[in-house]
């Protein structure tokens, strides 16, 4: 069958397509964490003991005694079997972007031949999968293979529903037989304390004496494409690689910007409400859904939650959607970059930090020249992002963010902090040694009666900042579409821990020797916006300007690639930060670095075998059958004595010489081995492997837009991107 019959098959399958029936949503009130063992579950479920000690634990961090967790288990399993469950399996997060989980029955035997189920809290405490196979970055030697698991009361466990039944997931942590983390839960649960113990010192000093356990809080912006699956299986690049490896720009595109929160499809409306509703029962708070600004793109919100629960429902959010999609008939895709020349899909983090009894402390309010404390937060946000720059662009470093970080629709790989024309100015006073008050935003008023005037926000938004505050909050926007969120979260965890600590010990020395404490505040914050306020930019990220700025005037780092980032995490600073908040030892550290290093290496390999594959063995005898025919048709002509236009042929041949050329100079580097260092193979693959996949690219792609259609091989991008 041709590559056009196959696509005209798959159009004709999808117009025909009925949307998935689903049933209708029931009330939110009715449905709301049905499938989570949460607080308000253990409430009823458990003694008035053993719930206060839970609940303690989960809102403070506090030890559980194992008699505690005997009792919290056998409730759990009843629970559980309640819903038709006969698997439990301790879920965890492994140094990759993915989940890990292995199941396990309540049952035992006993003596008389006889079944029973048993689940008691030395089982609910820790599990122990084989770890012989996670990545591991050299922590341990593959035969020493015994990886824990280990229970995380703070996050809660709930009952994940397949049509192959039903399991009880426990969220854990992961580590070796040593004890170094093996996964992405445990440097998070560790940042998050660092960062409580430091907050708390800065809080007591500017006189708070009721200071709550402090955590911080993630909203996680998901972006994804949808393409129909009839599609999706003719393109292996889409199933082995998540992006488009060849594809021609469409005739239209997202020009018309007539996606952007347009009105959904109705196939892709009931696949968001069949979502949504398993979010909802899970205990997920999706708050906003809406078209992306890529056709075929979309996009969901969760509220803020805390960062570790946040964490791992962002994990069971990725993995539903992928899930979700399918029964719809739809592949889902994650890749930051999936089609060039549109668009590509980020995740952007909302990050925030507070507790029950301050609240928000990245919260201005109105005035915000008077909120001391939101002053001292912000501030040390603003000294993290300056001196930790590298090391936060090292947390979204992926061969896939790579494809999108740079460009129109992503900030670029400068890290700087966009704070508002108010707050801007504020913190430039303070700079010049003054306090004034903050100008307001002013009512809105359109002139139209029917209109109610508000107040306006007193800045407007850059989205081409990659670190902005947005009111109460900083969005970290260069995390890419398919990464976990632990890892920024860890990064601007542990760099607001060092930036605290280092505004301690000033204002402690400046509060001894100020008359009051706005002046001792004023003293710290001028030093540091003296030290640290090149990093706070508020014009166009992406103009050629500012990156001549910031590299050579304000001194900060322009990092293009990962081959480029991820050394980061080897520098004597970074293995230092680490070291003093206890978040990561040098060698937890070292490993990360190996793991990331060796992720970045195989993708970009494993993308250009791919496509040397495809190239070879569907472009290319595409290409060719297309050839043979012109050269017919031209030889048919000149024997009726008709003079036929020979160029097209001389282009089509040209092209598929030179996309050969390409794809035998690809192939004679892929696989290269006997480099001085993990660094430098990186760069090999960045500058050398990288380059040889955009020549060959470039002369598919210039083939696609010659060859007839009813012989190009490959789905083409206006039916990925406008077929629903």
């Amino acid at each position: 069958m041709s590559g056009n019959q196959s696509r005209i098959l798959a159009i004709t399958e999808i117009n025909n397509l009925e949307p998935v029936t689903v049933e209708l949503p029931e009330p939110l009130s009715k449905i709301w964490a049905t499938d989570v063992f949460n607080l308000a579950t253990m409430e009823e479920a458990l003694s008035k003991n053993a719930f206060k000690a839970m609940k303690n634990t989960v809102q403070t961090g506090a030890a559980l005694d194992p008699a505690t967790a005997d009792v919290v288990a056998a409730a759990m399993k009843d629970w559980a079997i309640s819903k038709g469950v006969k698997f439990f399996s301790h879920i965890f997060y492994p140094m990759t972007n993915a989940t890990a989980e292995k199941h396990d029955g309540f049952i035992i035997t006993n003596s008389d031949g006889g079944a029973i189920t048993e689940f008691t809290g030395s089982l609910l405490i820790k599990g122990e999968p084989d770890g012989s196979s996670f990545p591991n970055g050299s922590l341990r030697m593959t035969n020493a293979a015994r990886g824990y698991t280990a229970w995380d009361p703070s996050s809660p466990a709930y009952v994940m529903h397949t049509d192959n039944g039903a399991t009880l997931m426990i969220p854990s942590v992961f580590f070796s037989w040593t004890g170094e983390a093996l996964d992405k839960k445990i440097p998070l649960l560790r940042s998050n304390a660092a960062m409580d113990k430091a907050a708390k010192k800065v809080l007591s000093l500017m006189g708070e004496k009721e200071i709550a356990t402090l955590s911080s809080s993630c909203g996680a912006e998901q972006e994804y494409f949808l393409v129909d699956a009839n599609f999706a299986s003719s393109r292996p690049d889409l199933l082995l690689a998540g992006r488009t490896l060849f594809g021609a720009a469409p005739a239209k595109g997202q020009e018309f910007d007539d996606h952007y929160f347009g009105a959904i499809p109705e196939r892709v409306q009931v696949f968001m409400q069949d979502f949504e509703d398993k979010l909802y029962r899970l205990g997920i708070p999706a708050k906003t859904h809406h078209n992306e600004v890529a056709p075929g793109q979309f996009e969901i919100a969760p509220y803020f939650e805390s960062a570790n629960v946040a964490s791992d429902h962002q994990q069971l959010l990725m993995t539903l959607l992928k899930l979700t999609a399918k029964k719809h008939g739809f592949l889902c895709l994650l890749h930051e970059k999936p089609f060039a020349g549109v668009n590509g899909s980020g995740k952007h983090v909302n990050w925030s930090v507070g507790n029950a009894t301050q609240g928000n402390l990245l919260d201005p309010g109105s005035t915000p020249n008077e909120n001391l404390i939101f002053l001292l937060f912000c501030g040390a946000v603003i000294r993290g992002v300056h001196v930790f720059g590298p090391l936060l662009r090292a947390a979204i470093a992926s061969a896939a963010n790579d494809h999108r970080l740079g460009a129109n629709e992503a900030p670029p790989a400068i890290l700087s902090v966009y704070l508002g024309d108010q707050l801007e100015k504020l913190f430039l006073d303070i700079k010049a040694g003054k306090l004034n008050e903050t100008a307001k935003g002013g009512v809105m008023d359109l002139g139209l009666s029917q209109i109610l005037k508000f107040e306006r926000d007193p800045g407007d938004r850059n989205r081409t900042s990659p670190f902005a505050f947005t009111g109460n909050r900083f969005e970290f926007r260069a995390v890419g579409s398919s990464q976990s969120v632990s890892g920024p979260l860890v990064t601007m965890n542990t760099m607001l821990a060092d930036s605290l600590e280092w505004i301690a010990q000033r204002l402690e020395a400046s509060l001894a020797s100020s008359t009051s404490q706005s002046e001792a505040v004023i003293k710290v914050l001028q030093e540091l916006m003296e030290q640290h306020g090149n990093v706070v930019f508020g014009g166009d990220g992406y103009s050629s300007e500012w990156h001549r700025i910031a590299v050579e005037e304000r001194g900060l780092k322009n990092i293009p690639t990962t081959a480029d980032a991820l050394p980061a995490l080897l520098e004597p600073e970074v293995v230092e930060l680490f070291k003093k908040t206890g978040v990561l030892s040098p060698v937890e550290l070292a490993s990360r670095y190996e793991v990331y290093a060796e992720q970045y290496i195989l993708s970009i390999e494993v993308e250009a075998k791919l496509m040397v594959e495809m190239a070879k063995t569907m472009i290319y005898p595409s290409a060719m059958s297309y050839l043979s025919d012109l050269t017919a048709t031209i030889a048919g002509a000149g024997d009726v004595g008709i003079e036929v236009d020979k160029s097209v042929a001389s282009k089509v041949a040209a092209d598929i010489n030179s996309m050969m050329l390409a794809v035998a100079e690809l192939s004679a580097v892929i696989g290269k081995h006997g480099f001085d260092s993990t660094e430098d193979h990186m760069k090999f693959c960045a500058n050398t492997i990288r380059p040889l996949m955009d020549e060959v690219r470039l002369h598919a792609d210039t083939l696609e837009t010659e060859v007839a259609d009813d012989l190009w091989p490959l789905p083409k991008y206006r039916e990925l991107l406008f077929f629903r």
